[in-house]
């Protein structure tokens, strides 16, 4: 039985990742974004959330790392130093 529930999570991650992706032009606006605040990260690293984007391990001008958080329109909303 519970080879049965890992095997139906194997089978379930993929369709979960494709779920997650992120519109590539959403991408380039938050890279370009990031430019101009002199930071850097790795897209892989964006996620959803309900009200607009979390961007984990960001690292900025000076090597200072933090989490960002964006409103669906891309403003900052909120920044953590990491």
């Amino acid at each position: 039985m519970k080879k049965l529930f890992v095997l139906a999570a194997i089978i379930a991650a993929p369709g979960l990742a494709i779920a997650d992706e992120i519109d590539p032009e959403v991408v380039a606006q938050i890279e370009a974004k990031l430019a101009q605040m002199e930071c850097q990260m790795d897209p892989d690293d964006i996620e959803v959330e309900d009200d607009g984007y979390e961007l984990d391990d960001v690292i900025c001008k000076g090597g200072h790392q933090f989490d960002i958080e964006l409103d669906s329109d891309l403003n900052e909303i909120g920044r953590r130093a990491e």
